[in-house]
């Protein structure tokens, strides 16, 4: 249900380049836009889907079974750390270890990371923009096939999180672009009602203990980068 507010929806896009020539693989993934169309091309959009999925869900299990007194927090700047905070001296650091700490605490703390970091970038997006106060995410990729990192998405951003049927949007997109240069796609406004919603994940923590876990993220950040 909406409410007074107007929902807006904000997809963080992967970067994209289309070369004359484009290779076999582009090609390959061109029938993936049309899998309703046949049997065959139906079995190919199954397949990609299947994979993306048992790729991002690999690590679930190992990340629900983290023991929950455990509170580590891994800052995952193995090459720096990128916006909103620019310091490309920053190296990665995990916080919070005791010798209970085990592989799957590590696998858990992994996945959060990439919500708290999700967060970030929307403080900074809220920062800059009024209208995104309100917002929907959309995801795609091999790690949006985990439903404990997109429930943990929606906690710490405290909006909802819509993961579509075909996860690999990046092979789509090239697939797209293939199949514009044949003459044989839609165009872009075309192209983008292809998307459908294969599940929603609505926020489920509550406000204080959000903030709590924002907070001991934003002290790991703090202290990774004063090392």
């Amino acid at each position: 249900m909406r409410t007074a507010h107007t929902r807006r929806s904000l997809c963080l896009p992967k970067r994209a380049t289309c070369e004359t020539g484009f290779g076999h693989a582009a090609a390959a993934a061109v029938p993936a836009l049309h899998a309703k169309a046949g049997p065959a091309k139906q079995a190919t959009f199954n397949r990609m889907h299947e994979r993306a999925k048992e790729m991002g869900a690999a690590v679930q299990p190992m990340a629900e079974a983290a023991d929950p007194t455990q509170s580590l927090v891994l800052v995952p700047a193995f090459t720096g750390l990128g916006a909103p905070y620019w310091n490309a001296e920053c190296r990665g650091a995990v916080f919070g270890l005791t010798r209970n700490s085990g592989p799957e605490e590590f696998a858990r703390a992994a996945l959060e990371s990439v919500g708290y970091q999700t967060r970030d970038l929307l403080e900074a997006m809220h920062a800059d923009w009024s209208g995104a106060e309100e917002a929907a995410l959309r995801v795609d990729g091999g790690m949006s096939a985990s439903d404990f990192a997109m429930q943990f998405l929606a906690d710490i951003t405290g909006a909802p999180v819509d993961r579509p049927r075909v996860l690999e949007t990046t092979a789509m997109g090239a697939a797209w672009l293939a199949g514009q240069r044949a003459g044989i796609y839609p165009d872009m406004e075309g192209f983008g009602d292809l998307w459908e919603l294969e599940r929603k994940f609505d926020p489920a923590m509550d406000d204080t203990k959000r903030e709590e876990k924002y907070a001991a993220w934003k002290r790991a950040v703090e202290a990774a980068q004063a090392y």
